[in-house]
């Protein structure tokens, strides 16, 4: 069954980068799940997703964490195993895997991945599936966090929009405290496919994918991944 990742730089939903998931699925109508919650289960985060497929050909769902068992009768690995592809949202990341571990949510999410469901989402939801990374989700300052390893990288996204984050992520390298890995400006995905990179895509042309890594003098080398605009 073949493993398949689109992570990009910003959170926001956008109809290329959602049309791409549905598409990298196979299927005609693909079911495609929206987690929202590192925003909190934002309502107009939400809505905007449900904006974004009426112009793709999806089924759209929305999975909730904010439940009780007396009406919800489905368990989390029963609704994402029900999925075709699944997006997750931005906000605080660090709240989020928390969440996710109480509820079995993350293991759940790992078995589908390895059984074929696409996975993807931006900032938060890019993170998330790499080894660390740096994240706004404590007070006063970036900090580390770690993911679920579905890729066995570090990642940064925001990379051209927040100032602070592309010269701490390599210097998180540089120190160690972070593994080589990926970064993505807000307007540019990666694409895995069994945990390696198949592709980059971007919305226009000012906006790129990165492999980001020391070379052997202990400099930080900044490889630009291909892309291709998609609309």
């Amino acid at each position: 069954m073949k493993k398949q990742l689109l992570i990009y730089g910003s959170g926001r939903h956008t109809v290329p980068f959602l049309k791409y998931m549905a598409e990298a699925t196979g299927k005609e109508k693909p079911n495609l799940c929206f987690i929202p919650t590192a925003s909190g289960e934002d309502q107009n985060y939400i809505d905007s997703f449900y904006e974004v497929c009426s112009q793709i050909n999806v089924t759209p769902h929305v999975l909730t964490v904010w439940i009780n068992s007396y009406d919800q009768k489905e368990s989390f690995e029963e609704i994402i195993s029900k999925m075709d592809a699944i997006v997750v949202g931005g906000g605080n990341t660090l709240n989020m895997l928390a969440i996710w571990k109480a509820q079995g949510i993350d293991v759940a999410l790992k078995k589908a991945y390895d059984n074929g469901v696409v996975m993807g989402g931006g900032s938060a939801g890019s993170l998330c599936w790499f080894n660390a990374g740096t994240t706004d989700s404590r007070p006063k300052e970036l900090s580390i966090v770690e993911g679920m390893r579905f890729i066995d990288k570090s990642h940064c996204p925001h990379y051209n929009s927040e100032k602070s984050r592309r010269p701490l992520y390599h210097n998180n390298i540089i120190t160690g405290k972070l593994t080589d890995g990926y970064a993505c400006d807000d307007r540019s995905a990666i694409h895995f496919i069994n945990d390696e990179v198949n592709c980059s895509i971007s919305l226009d042309g000012e906006n790129h994918s990165y492999f980001v890594y020391l070379d052997n003098d202990n400099n930080i080398v900044e490889e630009r991944i291909p892309s291709t605009v998609v609309t």
